[in-house]
């Protein structure tokens, strides 16, 4: 039997067609929302903080205490009340020094106990006595958000369609219009630390980006804010390399994740895992694992939180920026920064790399304030120099994490 012409012809063009199809479905593939996660934010190395965060956004709400361990964060020993919160972590801390008398002989374990070793168990978690030490120091509270960030997702489609053309505009990941979810609720109102809008800006870093006086404050402009976020990213991405510690240094400070990068490299897990800054606590660790646990929420709220009616990009989107701060109610409701101690005066020795606006953003003071508290008549500091800061003991940059105890 032999071909024609037109049977090659035939055979050609059922290739080809097979060819476009085949191609038509790759690129479905990799637009599918499953699959169209940003390699640039990636995840690797922080599963478990991700997982965390994911709960306390849609599992746990207000009357929810998680007792968890503070650096293996997805270590959840038991949830509590207000009211029973003590009391559980006394049984939790003595569950654990009976896990760490029976190392060798799990079955001698009470039965209230063997949640507790199994939970320790299933984080792979090598067993050891200084492994019973640094979990019995670390036990940590933190209080669930569903319903604020519930309200967060439904305030969120009134910017986040503007905010991700801007994003867009500057070349930057167009998730970064959803920090916000993270920084405020999308509430734009000022906190107790001092920051300003729904992105959250101090004055200090405020004024490098936007006008800040007594008569105008465009920190709440929710586009102009928007805008200077975008630029504030973007020049943290110039100088650290990587979205992970830009993203980080939102709320840690630019200069804050230098002197990380310089210890441990670029690997924000490999950071958090061997830094020990003496800010570095807490809410800097978990900064970039709340933004994509965030992400990860929002693109999928049907799933995580049900049908919710979100706000119309018409509705009233901010105040003008002519509005004076004063006028702003001087407490968000439920907003990150929650927790505040009595302020200290403390000492901080000034590091390589160093400028006074990334100390102060470090410390939440405005540069005027750190200037006038050391006498400096210019904003010129050097390496070594010792300056009196301000600290408390939960205060973090910008923000302590959510509801953190």
């Amino acid at each position: 039997m032999y071909l024609k012409v037109s049977d090659f012809a035939a055979i050609e063009k059922g290739n080809m067609r097979f060819r476009v199809i085949s191609i038509l479905l790759f690129l479905l593939t990799v637009a599918s929302p499953a699959c169209a996660s940003n390699p640039a934010l990636s995840s690797q190395g922080l599963e478990q903080r991700v997982d965390f965060w994911k709960k306390v956004y849609v599992q746990y709400g207000a009357d929810d205490v998680i007792i968890h361990d503070r650096i293996y964060v997805n270590l959840i020993y038991a949830v509590a009340t207000k009211e029973t919160q003590n009391a559980k972590i006394n049984e939790i801390q003595n569950a654990l020094r009976e896990i760490q008398s029976n190392q060798e002989t799990p079955n001698n374990l009470s039965p209230t106990v063997v949640p507790i070793f199994e939970a320790i168990v299933a984080q792979g978690l090598p067993l050891s006595s200084s492994l019973i030490d640094h979990l019995f120091v670390n036990i940590h509270k933190q209080i669930g958000i569903k319903e604020r960030f519930r309200d967060g997702v439904i305030r969120s489609g009134r910017y986040v369609e503007k905010f991700s053309e801007i994003m867009t505009n500057h070349g930057l990941p167009s998730e970064l219009a959803l920090l916000p979810l993270v920084e405020s609720s999308f509430q734009n109102a000022k906190s107790k630390a001092g920051a300003m809008g729904v992105w959250q800006f101090t004055s200090g870093t405020g004024r490098c980006y936007m006008k800040i006086n007594k008569k105008v404050d465009e920190r709440l402009d929710t586009v102009r804010s928007c805008e200077a976020a975008a630029h504030f990213l973007r020049d943290n991405y110039s100088v650290l390399g990587t979205w992970p510690l830009a993203i980080t240094a939102y709320n840690h400070g630019r200069g804050g994740m230098l002197k990380a990068q310089k210890h441990c490299g670029s690997d924000l897990p490999t950071i958090i895992g061997g830094y020990r800054g003496p800010v570095f606590g807490y809410a800097s660790m978990n900064y970039y694992s709340e933004f994509l646990a965030a992400v990860e929420v929002y693109k999928n709220y049907q799933q995580y939180l049900g049908e919710l009616t979100l706000d119309r990009p018409d509705s009233p989107t901010h105040k003008g920026p002519t509005m004076r701060a004063s006028k702003l109610p001087t407490k968000i409701a439920n907003t990150p920064a929650k927790k505040t101690s009595s302020v200290v005066t403390a000492k901080y020795k000034v590091q390589n790399g160093d400028t006074l606006s990334d100390i102060a953003q470090r410390f939440g003071m405005p540069v005027r304030n750190l200037m006038n508290k050391n006498k400096l008549n210019k904003p010129v500091i050097y390496a070594g120099q010792i300056l009196l800061v301000k600290q408390s003991a939960h205060h973090y940059h910008r923000r302590s994490s959510n509801n953190a105890i």
